[in-house]
């Protein structure tokens, strides 16, 4: 290996370390999202030095040398901070790295122990596969079948009395070659369709949808990993829901009451109208502050769980983002009531921190 390819190897192992030991920092953080849509993320990382010895002049004198007393701090300057001109001294740097969001999606999977996710609906999206399955005449010299080419010189050899046991020399020509052929076979790949849904009333505030911008990040970088092809719909609702795209899905902003059950019908209407639950791998995420209107509505967005989505879908995750005006109480009804269920996972987000334990709860069961 050339010393380059060593050193670019050592580098990206450190730079690996280093997101994974401050992985919850970079969790919190909605820089990163930027550049998404090129399969890359910038993440930045303190300025690495490989380590080296530095010899200064031998005149130069070095530390317990010079005036002074015992106990005197050693520093440059004359100790005093926040006064004086501008410096001429170099600050600490820090270096932007690119990391493709399929290597983003293994460190996010070692240092959090997540699962591979086991697939269930193998139908709608196919995808071509070139096989080597035959022998042909021509071809490149990459895919020359050595044994076949020598099989038909042998062949011909022998045919035409130019075989020789005792010196037995097999020299091929041009019409003895023999290459590999291949064809397109299409194979069924696992989809997955992701259902966002998220309260915009006027108890959502700005952070609030950061928070959810952020952990639906995550959540994709992880599902793009497991499955070839995801599709992504995005549900509003306060009193009333309905589909957006994602652009209208973070920016929105309501201001009426809420019924978290207009997003729960909606959601079921879109399963069996566009993702049959046997051919599909369904994973809704619904983020709210826990306010729901006090008509009847939790019960029936339990009943609508009970009957309707959780045997449809892989997991329904419930997210909780605390806000100023919101109850929270709608975490706490579901778990009471439907606690028991593992296809139901119920997290609260209080702060950017909390992101990497939700995504934890969320992503650790590998279904």
């Amino acid at each position: 290996m050339k010393r380059v390819d060593r050193d670019l190897g050592r580098f990206r192992q450190i730079v690996r370390g280093k997101i994974k030991k401050d992985l919850r920092k970079y969790m919190s953080q909605g820089e990163m999202i930027g550049r998404q849509g090129k399969r890359f993320v910038s993440i930045p990382v303190p300025q690495i030095d490989i380590p080296q010895f530095r010899y200064g002049a031998r005149q130069g004198g070095g530390v317990g040398q010079g005036d002074g007393d015992v106990g005197d701090p050693i520093a440059q300057g004359d100790g005093q901070s926040g006064q004086g001109q501008a410096g001429s001294e170099p600050g600490q740097h820090v270096l932007e790295v690119d990391v493709s969001l399929e290597e983003l999606a293994a460190i996010l999977g070692e240092e959090l122990q997540l699962p591979n996710i086991q697939p269930k609906g193998k139908k709608n999206i196919v995808s071509e596969k070139d096989k080597y399955s035959g022998i042909r005449r021509t071809g490149p010299n990459s895919l020359r079948h050595f044994k076949r080419t020598y099989r038909e010189a042998l062949r011909r050899q022998i045919a035409a009395g130019d075989y020789n046991e005792g010196d037995p020399v097999v020299v091929p020509i041009r019409d003895d070659m023999r290459y590999r052929s291949w064809k397109e076979t299409m194979l069924p790949e696992s989809n997955a369709v992701i259902i966002y849904m998220m309260d915009v009333s006027g108890s959502m505030g700005t952070e609030q949808k950061e928070l959810v911008r952020i952990t639906a990040f995550w959540i994709e970088t992880w599902l793009r990993s497991q499955y070839k092809e995801i599709d992504i719909r995005y549900i509003v609702h306060d009193a009333a829901a309905k589909e957006v795209d994602q652009e209208t899905f973070y920016h929105i902003r309501e201001g009426g009451g809420t019924k978290i059950s207009s997003a729960y019908k909606l959601c079921n209407r879109l399963i069996d109208e566009r993702y049959p639950a046997d051919e599909w791998n369904i994973y809704p995420f619904h983020f709210s502050d826990g306010d729901n209107w006090g008509g009847g509505d939790t019960r029936e967005c339990i009943e609508l769980l009970k009957k309707e989505l959780l045997p449809k879908v892989n997991l329904f995750c419930y997210g909780q983002v605390r806000s100023l005006y919101g109850s929270g109480r709608f975490a706490h009804d579901l778990e009471e009531y439907l606690g028991g269920d593992e296809r139901i996972v119920i997290s609260e987000i209080a702060e950017r921190d909390d992101i990497y334990d939700t995504i934890r709860d969320f992503l650790g069961k590998g279904k």
